[in-house]
């Protein structure tokens, strides 16, 4: 199938949100100064999920066996959300914003038509990294929430995505990395409690090994 097919057959969503969609970038029309630092974070921006995972496994190390398996799930339920986007991004077919309303300002580049519009994988990953971080560290989570809007808002300000796909995202992501978390710290407990004991005992504790006490 062309390229120009795909297109064709993919939704058009501008019906659902078309015109918050162009205020925003219209905002982002008169905001130039800003169009390059929301580019580059729109993408980069990602690597703060990263750290605040890399934090969060960090903290873990002295609170336990429980909070450190939260803390090794976190990254995996963050990928099990985004592969559930990815599915659904193809069942959808939503075709990206420059493809159904070419005339918007748009700061990024317009996409392969293959590439779907609905959800946002990068809204995905942000709201799916605050909802693994909730049975970690509330804390952390909340700040992942403050990057997520960010991050939300950028790829409607950049033209990649409607509103509502990045609502979608945050619909689809939050269940599905918080049950994913919540299902690991059940049921990875025990394996993590046993690696505890063997090499791998410096990056899921930071307490000292027992020394064992001989009888005189």
């Amino acid at each position: 199938m062309t390229a120009a097919a795909t297109a064709q057959l993919a939704f058009d969503g501008s019906g659902m949100d078309g015109s918050l969609f162009t205020s925003i970038t219209d905002f982002a029309r008169d905001t130039k100064w800003l169009n390059t630092p929301m580019e580059v974070w729109t993408n980069l921006g990602l690597g703060v999920f990263a750290v605040l995972m890399v934090m969060g496994w960090w903290k873990a190390r002295r609170r336990g066996t429980e909070a450190m398996t939260v803390a090794l799930a976190a990254p995996v339920a963050v990928v099990v959300a985004f592969a559930a986007a990815e599915v659904v991004k193809k069942l959808v077919t939503e075709a990206r914003p420059c493809r159904s309303m070419p005339h918007a300002y748009l700061v990024d580049a317009c996409p392969a038509p293959s590439d779907y519009s609905l959800p946002s994988g990068h809204a995905t990953v942000a709201a799916a990294t605050v909802a693994a971080l909730f049975l970690l560290d509330r804390r952390l989570s909340a700040i992942a929430a403050v990057f997520g809007l960010i991050e939300g808002f950028s790829r409607v300000y950049v033209g990649d995505h409607y509103p509502h796909d990045v609502l979608a995202s945050v619909i689809l992501a939050l269940p599905i990395a918080y049950l994913t978390s919540l299902a690991l710290r059940r049921w990875g407990t025990p394996l993590v409690a046993s690696l505890n004991h063997g090499a791998l005992r410096p990056l899921l504790t930071a307490e000292p090994p027992k020394v064992a006490q001989h009888a005189p």
